[in-house]
């Protein structure tokens, strides 16, 4: 999917200063830690414990940052998220 021409958004390996970890928030649950495959400024790959145990919608925080998500996709240990 990296050169699926339906992106819009150019995906990127977290490098350098960038975090590749990241805490997935949900409403009144213990937050889990999951990694960042890659990102890009509209969504993310994101490789966790269980997809199953996740809502559709969460929040994740990332290098500081918290974004509203939407998951997209999930295979095996990995989700593609929408922010």
């Amino acid at each position: 999917m990296p050169n699926d021409p339906r992106r819009r958004f150019t995906r990127v390996r977290p490098s350098g200063l960038v975090s590749s970890r990241a805490t997935i928030v949900i409403d009144k649950k213990p937050a889990i830690e999951c990694s960042v495959i890659d990102i890009s400024a509209g969504g993310a790959c994101l490789q966790v414990p269980d997809p199953n145990a996740l809502p559709k919608r969460f929040d994740l925080v990332h290098s500081g940052t918290r974004k509203k998500c939407n998951m997209v996709w999930k295979a095996r240990n990995r989700i593609g998220v929408s922010f």
